[in-house]
């Protein structure tokens, strides 16, 4: 399945800037939420062939969002990837076991974000 649809969950505006920037330039089509309330809306709008997930936000956090998300039946498809500072081998263990299929720790290297996407197709 060739990916181009993806959807960016971050509370930080700055890293929702930067890293859509950066998936814009490679042409993929980038949505954005800035919490797990807003993601769940933008998946029920559209459903994305992608979903880059940060840990740290306010509400529901992206471990238990990436849970959610894994367990519906509607979304089982769509790969989750972990885009967080949190880089503790134990935290990427448990993004894992929640669903997501890669991690990834920030600041992003844009290179290494855009090897584990091509790896997921």
């Amino acid at each position: 399945m060739a990916i181009q649809k993806i959807l960016l969950v971050d509370d930080s505006k700055t890293e929702l800037h930067h890293i859509s920037g950066l998936l814009t330039r490679k042409g993929y089509s980038v949505r954005t939420a800035e919490n797990g309330e807003e993601a769940l809306s933008r998946l029920n709008e559209d459903k994305p062939d992608l979903i880059l997930m940060d840990v740290v936000m306010p509400g529901q956090n992206g471990f238990q969002l990436t849970r959610a998300i894994s367990r519906d039946s509607r979304f089982a498809g769509v790969p989750i990837i972990m885009c967080t500072s949190k880089n503790q081998e134990t935290d990427k263990v448990w993004g894992m076991r929640q669903g997501a299929r890669d991690y990834i720790v920030k600041p992003v290297n844009g290179d290494e974000l855009i090897a584990k996407i091509l790896a997921l197709t």
